[in-house]
């Protein structure tokens, strides 16, 4: 690839980004930011979903193809691939949206 400016910006910030991530406190509030963001996002699914019944497959599919995809990318992924932090900010997402939805089903269904 070229070095071109914008590519050199891409790498300062991603340097600069990685180094910040160096400290296991910032690291850790943005994943349990990243844990709430999936959260509210599995409210936001049921909620859209829940106003026309016609949804309620296509809500499930498209969420059980994105919690696949996130489980396949973070845990069939060498070693160095799955210490990224963005990976490691998916799986957060998507252990928030699980919870989410279940936490929903329990609270509908008593």
């Amino acid at each position: 690839m070229q070095n071109t400016r914008l590519n050199r910006l891409v790498n300062v910030v991603n340097a600069q980004l990685g180094r910040w991530l160096l400290n296991p406190w910032r690291r850790i509030s943005l994943l349990i930011i990243s844990l709430l963001f999936g959260f509210s996002l599995a409210l936001a699914i049921s909620t859209i979903a829940g106003q026309r019944a016609s949804l309620d497959l296509t809500a499930a599919l498209m969420v059980s193809i994105l919690v696949e995809c996130v489980n396949w990318l973070a845990y069939n992924r060498p070693n160095r691939w799955r210490q990224s932090f963005w990976i490691e900010s998916l799986n957060a997402i998507k252990m928030g949206l699980s919870y989410g939805l279940f936490l929903l089903a329990f609270m509908l269904g008593s």
